[in-house]
């Protein structure tokens, strides 16, 4: 297994652990008092399993898994694979920290860093996409 696609697995599963906390958190809102910025840990909540967690494994296993690409470089271009980890992992973090800080405090400061967050994303997915593009071929 590559060593990319472990950094990228191991990655998810501590994602989908944060996931879960934030949902136990979001379940005991209306039974307890917990701090303000729980009240935006929804949309947080979504992106730490959806993105965290599904689009990561996802991405880990196909690096490994899809068909190579050539024999020089099988699995296409390695530094692309650490591009996509780290702009989708940074872009996920500064959103876990802007969503909730948001909620709280009304601040143009933080919708700026929301917008970075998505931006790093997507650029994170189009680095996925152009590495993997090249692997979907005909037999």
């Amino acid at each position: 297994m590559p060593f990319v696609t472990r950094y990228f697995i191991k990655t998810s599963l501590m994602f989908f652990v944060a996931a879960l906390l934030c949902a136990l958190l979001l379940v005991l809102r209306p039974f307890i008092v917990l701090p303000a910025f729980v009240v935006g840990l929804t949309p947080v909540y979504f992106h730490l399993f959806m993105v965290g967690w599904v689009t990561q494994i996802i991405i880990g296993v196909a690096f490994w898994m899809f068909p190579k690409f050539t024999k020089e470089q099988p699995r296409g271009s390695e530094m692309l694979a650490w591009s996509t980890y780290i702009l989708l992992n940074t872009g996920l973090l500064l959103r876990a920290v802007a969503e909730p800080a948001n909620a709280v405090q009304m601040w143009m400061g933080w919708g700026w860093l929301l917008a970075l967050a998505a931006l790093l994303q997507w650029l994170g997915g189009f680095a996925f996409v152009i590495n993997t593009w090249p692997r979907i071929k005909e037999r």
